[in-house]
């Protein structure tokens, strides 16, 4: 195959996202001897590494931190030879890499190429877009217990949200919070039967229920909120509270392949069982897919899937394929 890159800068596989799912694709890819590389956010952190317990993930029973089970991930890709580098990547495009079409990666600080992609970029919490977010962002609005709890030892402060991430945060603020009041707009909690029981059995916690916020309120520092009861749209209560961890859901980190690959309304990716996007030599995995259960655990086995169809589609690309199933990746 042709090639008018250098072989120090074109890369079989480059893999954005330094999550579970992108660290997993890297742990496949160099083990397949893949020249591969990972780009990982300095200033978007995989949202499992300030996860204060994961109690889910096999072979655990105990439990452990998402820091310490990411940088596990990261131990066993750099050993088996990913190369990790710590950018912002600015762009992505197609352009022609010898005699064949590949992808050109722009960072903050180099120009990158690559025969193929795997998008892992994940995705980042949700704001409430309600009046006093932002104005008391890092003054008393947090979306993140386990970055911030200990600044609220002794105080009252609001959860916002009712699936897995609010309740196990809410839980974690009760070592630290004397109240903790969870405000959800149903009357029941999404989260997992696990979780639920132990919130209900949490003498800390409190809830608001039917209820969503309207405003946050303070004066140089957060002192409550203005909440909106939906069964009654005409009833409106305030809660004092020194502290509003938001936990509203999540938007994907798709914006660098937007235009290039087909997204859902929600900004998700569409994938195939193989992890491969609409685009020929670009896959997806992990939470930034349009999937059923976004998980750690699901996390890997789709970086495990993205990882093999680039290598069944990398060595289609250079005619050295042993598996027939390339033909089922590319493009029809």
């Amino acid at each position: 195959m042709g090639n008018n890159q250098s072989n120090n800068k074109l890369h079989d596989v480059v893999i954005i996202g330094g999550g579970a799912a992108g660290l997993t694709a890297g742990i496949y890819v160099s083990r397949a001897n893949l020249k591969a590389l990972l780009i990982e956010s300095p200033v978007s952190p995989s949202q499992i590494t300030i996860t204060d317990l994961i109690e889910n993930y096999p072979g655990f029973p105990d439990g452990l931190s998402g820091f310490e089970l990411i940088e596990r991930f990261r131990q066993q890709a750099t050993r088996f030879g990913l190369e990790i580098i710590t950018q912002d990547v600015l762009s992505i495009k197609e352009v022609q890499t010898g005699d064949i079409k590949g992808w050109e990666i722009a960072t903050d600080d180099e120009i990158l190429h690559a025969l193929s992609v795997i998008i892992a970029t994940g995705s980042s919490p949700m704001k409430l877009n309600v009046p006093g977010e932002e104005e008391f962002a890092g003054k008393g609005v947090s979306y993140c217990a386990t970055c911030d709890a200990p600044f609220y030892r002794d105080k009252d402060v609001i959860v916002v949200g009712g699936g897995d991430t609010a309740i196990q945060e809410a839980l974690f603020l009760t070592r630290f919070a004397k109240k903790v009041t969870i405000v959800h707009r149903q009357e029941r909690l999404r989260a997992t039967a696990f979780l639920q029981d132990k919130a209900f059995a949490n003498n800390k916690i409190g809830f608001a229920w039917n209820s969503i916020v309207e405003e946050i309120l303070g004066d140089t520092f957060v002192t409550g909120v203005r909440l909106k009861n939906i069964s009654s749209p005409d009833e409106y209560n305030k809660i004092s509270a020194d502290g509003v961890f938001i936990f509203a859901g999540f938007k994907p980190n798709t914006n660098i392949v937007r235009g290039i690959v087909d997204m859902n309304e929600g900004g998700y990716i569409p994938v195939d069982s193989f992890m491969k996007t609409s685009h020929r030599g670009i896959f997806a995995c992990g939470d930034c897919t349009d999937k059923l259960l976004k998980q750690v655990i699901t996390a890997c086995g789709d970086g495990a899937t993205a990882a093999f169809a680039a290598q069944l589609y990398i060595e289609y690309l250079k005619d050295i394929s042993y598996d027939n199933r390339y033909k089922q990746i590319k493009d029809k």
